[in-house]
C-alpha cells in the first residue's frame, strides 16, 4: 500500500544493506528513477533520511519514520511515515519484502 500523494509503489524495489544499526538502501522502480535512503533501526524502529528523482523531473528529499513487523510468514513489513521536506507532505507507505 502507498500514499495518494508518494512516488513509490508495487514496482519500486529496494536493495536494503545493514551493518550493525545502520541501513543503507537504494531503489527505483515505478516512478523512482534513483532513490537512496540512510538510517538507523533501533529495535522495532527505523528512522532514516531519503533523496529521490522520479520520471516526472522532481528531486525531492524527506525524512521517514517506520516500525518494522514480522509477518505470520517470517517476512518483513515496514509501515513508513513519510514527510517531504521538498514539497511539505507527508503520507503512509507499506513496504514488504519479496
Amino acid at each position: 500500500m502507498t500514499a495518494e500523494n508518494g512516488v513509490v509503489n508495487a514496482d519500486t524495489v529496494f536493495e536494503f544493506s545493514q551493518s550493525d544499526d545502520w541501513v543503507t538502501a537504494r531503489y527505483s522502480g515505478g516512478k523512482i528513477v534513483h532513490g537512496y535512503l540512510v538510517g538507523r533501526v533501533d529495535g522495532s524502529a527505523f528512522a532514516f533520511r531519503y533523496c529521490q528523482c522520479d520520471t516526472d523531473g522532481h528531486l525531492d528529499g524527506g525524512q521517514s519514520n517506520c516500525e518494522l513487523e514480522r509477518r505470520a510468514d517470517g517476512g518483513i513489513r515496514i509501515v513508513e511515515r513519510f514527510f517531504w521536506e521538498s514539497r511539505g507532505e507527508e503520507g503512509v507507505n507499506i513496504i514488504e519484502d519479496l
